[in-house]
């Protein structure tokens, strides 16, 4: 089981806004933070995701075919989640819809260019 993901951005601020705004829709806040890196979920509560800028210095780059997905709560919050990411720097790659039997998604790039989806499953 993944314990957390995290994910490489050239610029922490603005991609914090992003993620704030993204996991605050959640339920969830910041909870590590560093000059180079922050992390939001809850300690000891499952899967959280972060953010950093590379140890070695190098411009952080996507990853292909490389996505991490943030489980909602119903279809309601997978279209919030969508409308949070495009209204704070996002792009979309998928609108907000069933995908296949019992499988709700939309999909959205962060600021940074790195792949993100919503979805709700049953």
């Amino acid at each position: 089981m993944i314990g957390y993901v995290t994910l490489g951005t050239n610029d922490l601020p603005r991609a914090a806004k992003f993620y704030d705004a993204l996991t605050a829709e959640m339920g969830v806040g910041r909870m590590m933070e560093f000059d180079t890196f922050i992390a939001w979920g809850t300690p000891g509560g499952g899967c959280g995701i972060g953010l950093t800028k590379p140890f070695d210095g190098n411009p952080a780059t996507v990853g292909n075919g490389v996505m991490a997905a943030f489980e909602a709560a119903d279809e309601a919050q997978v279209q919030r989640l969508y409308d949070i990411a495009l209204a704070n720097g996002g792009a979309d790659e998928g609108a907000p819809g069933p995908r296949g039997d019992g499988f709700y998604a939309a999909y959205f790039r962060d600021p940074d260019g790195n792949k993100l989806n919503a979805y709700v499953m049953g």
